[in-house]
């Protein structure tokens, strides 16, 4: 027989022990269909939350797309590209978890390409955007050939997590930037990010409509947030926690069909002008044109000025993508942070109970829950579920029900990969560290043996190289910020050794790619040559 974890446990997601073999060792065949459930059950929760974590940001990403590339992007070409890689990855790659997408910042690079080729021929961008996707193509087979993902091994936390930190405030920007979609500026006209863009949303739609639309996306930030910190809180008991864990991007779907609602209400509210997501027909792309590029017309001119653009995307790729998806990276860290999600939502994990005995004895004893990743359901069925769902999603009727959603509430998708990312990003826990009340400061914090001046001047890096990119991205050099992050790589090899100990950068870095496994295929553990004196 079987029976679920207890005494010193209990299982979040239903996890199992088996207790119950056959002579020979090997399992009953009750303890095998149990165990072939709780794979089903896992690939289903899996599929559930990769269909919504690929959709609503997809969707998103796009609306920013659409107007600030006279509308070249639009939701069938976000879709068909997501559908397109999971059916490929998902069949003949050799990491069938690995997810690829629609995101900000390919969105980022996207649009910063249209702004410098209008400057000279705007007729020319799909093209030229096609020439893009074919040197790219090249470069990445380049870095491939020669084996460079080896390099990877040398990338440590103190760039990723900048570049994490990074990541989330361009999200959070570009929950600002979709407010020029609402306000229906010309495309030719200056974008104006940040809190200025939420002003433009008062001055051009007026107050009800600015409030309506920030009410909408705050209220989808907070619902889905609850939902995700209720499933890895100690409320209620296991299974239902399980259930918010397992379904907690499905349930925001049901958060995302409330507050499209809300905006439908009959009276004030439907009254209220917010802009809707735009759709054309089913199937077809969302300019008339055909799906394939007459690339070949374009001039050989325009072919060789898209090869560094091209190799500037290889860069963002070659870090961001082997940092969020082969080295696995928590969620929000990510290019595409569906790659982690996928992974997550397939592992099975088990809540245990740690007591701490105090001095007092008795029932004042401290109980801890600890939870345990006890399996692994790896297979490709999700993905390729996941890929022909997004096809489903060009159909015609699901198209209408595109159309009646505002874009305020993928603002709301904004502000939940963006937070994730701030949230929980070391340079923030580091920051508050340092503003902290040292009495109440646990006695086993590693960083205590660091001075604190050393942490302020660690940090200040970091947030100054955050700051380069975030400046830059709000030029036309947008397409340059993968070349700050590649070079702080070198920075913390050659430079950041000279101002830190051995053991502070010991303390405060770390390599990104730990686990035996990864290092193997990066050509083993490397090793920094730490220059620094032992002591000052």
């Amino acid at each position: 027989m079987a029976k679920k974890a207890g005494g010193d446990g209990e299982s979040s997601v239903q996890a199992v022990e088996f207790t119950t073999t056959s002579e020979d060792g090997f399992h009953t065949p009750e303890a095998i269909l149990l165990t072939r459930g709780l794979q089903t059950f896992a690939e289903i929760c899996a599929d559930n939350q990769m269909n919504a974590f690929s959709l609503l940001p997809a969707i998103a990403y796009t609306l920013d797309m659409y107007r600030r590339t006279g509308q070249f992007f639009g939701i069938h070409e976000a879709l068909l590209s997501s559908a397109l890689a999971a059916v490929v990855f998902s069949i003949l790659s050799a990491q069938p978890l690995t997810i690829v997408g629609v995101t900000g910042l390919i969105s980022l690079f996207n649009f910063t390409i249209y702004d410098i080729i209008k400057i000279y021929d705007v007729s020319i961008y799909p093209q030229f955007m096609a020439r893009t996707g074919i040197w790219a193509a090249m470069f990445h087979w380049l870095v491939a050939v020669f084996n460079a993902c080896d390099y990877m091994r040398y990338v440590t936390d103190f760039s990723s997590e900048a570049f994490g930190l990074y990541v989330g405030i361009i999200y959070i920007s570009l929950w600002a930037q979709l407010k020029v979609i609402v306000a229906e500026r010309p495309a030719d006209k200056d974008i104006v990010k940040g809190v200025e863009e939420l002003v433009n949303e008062f001055d051009a739609e007026g107050s009800a409509a600015g409030y309506l639309a920030c009410m909408i996306a705050i209220l989808y930030f907070g619902t889905v947030y609850s939902l995700e910190k209720m499933g890895s809180s100690t409320l209620w008991t296991s299974g239902y926690r399980g259930i918010l864990a397992d379904y907690a991007y499905v349930f925001s779907q049901f958060a995302t069909i409330f507050w499209v609602g809300f905006s439908h209400i009959p009276g004030t509210l439907k009254a209220t002008h917010i802009m809707r997501v735009p759709v054309v027909d089913a199937s077809k792309p969302t300019q008339a044109r055909s799906w394939i590029l007459d690339f070949w017309n374009l001039d050989a001119k325009w072919g060789f000025v898209a090869m560094p653009f091209d190799f500037l995307v290889m860069l963002l790729f070659y870090y961001d993508h082997n940092v969020s998806s082969i080295l696995g990276l928590p969620m929000p860290n990510g290019l595409v942070p569906q790659g982690p999600v996928h992974t997550d939502s397939l592992t099975v994990y088990e809540t245990k109970l740690r007591i701490i005995p105090t001095y007092e004895g008795g029932d004042t004893d401290i109980r801890r829950p600890v939870v345990v990743a006890t399996q692994v359901v790896e297979q490709r069925i999700t993905h390729l579920l996941m890929g022909l769902a997004l096809i489903g999603t060009m159909t015609s009727p699901l198209l209408v029900v595109i159309h009646t959603m505002p874009a305020a509430a993928f603002a709301g998708v904004f502000f939940v990969v963006g937070w994730g990312s701030i949230e929980s990003n070391s340079i923030l826990q580091k920051i508050l560290y340092l503003q902290a009340e040292e009495r109440f400061i646990q006695r086993d914090e590693l960083l205590l043996q660091v001075r604190r001046r050393k942490v302020w001047l660690y940090i200040a890096i970091q947030f100054l190289a955050v700051i380069a990119c975030v400046a830059i991205s709000h030029t036309l050099g947008a397409i340059g910020f993968p070349v700050l992050i590649i070079l702080l790589i070198p920075m913390r090899v050659l430079l950041v050794p000279r101002w830190f100990l051995r053991k502070e950068l010991q303390i405060l870095d770390d390599f990104t790619a730990t686990n035996e496994m990864v290092l193997a295929s990066l050509g083993g553990k490397p090793g920094l040559p730490e220059g620094s004196p032992e002591e000052d």
